[in-house]
């Protein structure tokens, strides 16, 4: 057939479609659970691991070893440590007498219990991030402020914090960015479940999709092609923007402005 040009068409379809803002709420939830935590997370183990202990070499890479393992090994470990039947965590929880959920196929639960496997699954490569950032402060700012008299937490707030603050920018955008396409930790955790969501029994949409997931779904499984086609212009948009963001706050940025 001969194609018609519809204007914005799609796009009002798309904005009147439930399915999308309950998708659209799940990515928004999803990205606000996994970026604030995991940043955290990535610090803490920054700083700690910037420290002169035992082994620290080999915390770097333990901790950094699970951003470069293949995504399919991980998906098989977490379901089995999310199993409700024999896995690691219910297990671990009968021991105080605690029934567990079933993480993947509750409802209640499975959004969260996907955001824990991406912040383990990120956390090692925003802290090698925040470390190197850490490695370039200058040793002549802590020795200034020892000689101040200024005590270990001082100096941390004074000179660390604020540097890692600066390098936290474009960290924190490339955390949201990878966040929102995290397409292969839902696929592969929640593909072969029966998800408990009873909301779009009626549309193939689950509690754990995403934007990303739920346009792989559009276009694979409902073959509605113009909805997914909407769907991964906005994507793009956003990310394009962010990147953007990012790419502005690299190259106008300046370190020693951050002690100013």
């Amino acid at each position: 057939s001969t194609p018609k040009f519809v204007g914005l068409q799609n796009y009002i379809d798309m904005a009147k479609d439930p399915i999308i803002w309950e998708v659209t709420k799940n990515t928004i939830l999803y990205t606000v659970i996994t970026v604030p935590v995991g940043m955290c997370i990535s610090l803490l183990l920054a700083v700690m691991l910037d420290q002169k202990i035992a082994f620290r070499r080999f915390y770097r890479a333990a901790f950094f070893l699970p951003s470069i393992t293949s995504m399919v090994v991980v998906a098989i470990v977490w379901q089995w440590i999310y199993n409700p039947d024999y896995g690691l965590l219910n297990y671990f929880l009968s021991l105080f007498g605690i029934k567990g959920p079933k993480w993947l196929l509750d409802a209640n639960t499975s959004l969260i219990s996907l955001a824990i496997v991406g912040i383990w699954k990120r956390a090692g490569y925003d802290m090698i991030i925040f470390l190197s950032g850490l490695q370039g402060i200058s040793n002549s700012y802590y020795e200034a402020s020892m000689l101040d008299g200024a005590n270990k937490w001082q100096i941390f707030w004074k000179i660390t914090m604020p540097y890692v603050l600066f390098i936290c920018g474009p960290s924190l955008i490339q955390s949201i960015i990878a966040n929102i396409n995290n397409f292969n930790v839902i696929y592969l955790l929640t593909s072969s479940n029966a998800t408990a969501n009873m909301a779009f029994a009626n549309s193939n949409a689950k509690e754990t999709d995403l934007l990303i997931t739920w346009l792989f779904t559009l276009t694979n499984d409902n073959s509605n092609y113009k909805m997914a086609s909407v769907i991964g212009i906005i994507s793009f948009a956003i990310c394009a923007l962010l990147t953007l963001l990012s790419y502005t706050r690299m190259i106008s940025g300046d370190k020693e402005e951050v002690y100013q």
